[in-house]
């Protein structure tokens, strides 16, 4: 993904309300769409949306004379890419000193790690 822009947390909530639509959606179902942990006016919500498509995360059709939002970049790739920045940020990119530091800390217990060494199990068996 060329996108090397960021999304803020408001952006991150419009962008799931998208990525968790059938796009093309109007600014008035985001808006009706959008965790009620934020009180959202429809101004802030259109300069946003314009911010969105400035970054190059949304597209705007105008096809049928009102505005229509759709993913310019999947979730999948959005996804990658921040877990990629996230581990190599704060972890020299090892996932194994993510993993030791969150046990550790007591983010994660013994039920996460059995979870984790049976789906990395499952990927090695895949790709026998």
């Amino acid at each position: 993904m060329e996108n090397k822009k960021k999304l803020g947390e408001a952006e991150l909530e419009i962008m799931q309300v998208v990525w968790n639509a059938q796009p093309p959606v109007t600014s008035n179902y985001i808006l009706k769409h959008l965790p009620a942990t934020r009180r959202w006016a429809l101004s802030t919500l259109m300069t946003s949306l314009s911010r969105l498509c400035d970054k190059g995360f949304l597209t705007c059709g105008r096809e049928t004379g009102v505005n229509l939002y759709a993913p310019a970049v999947s979730e999948g790739d959005f996804k990658t890419r921040e877990g990629k920045s996230f581990l190599e940020r704060l972890y020299g990119n090892s996932l194994q000193n993510m993993v030791a530091t969150l046990y550790s800390g007591r983010a994660i217990h013994d039920s996460d790690v059995a979870e984790l060494r049976k789906f990395l199990d499952e990927l090695e068996e895949e790709n026998r």
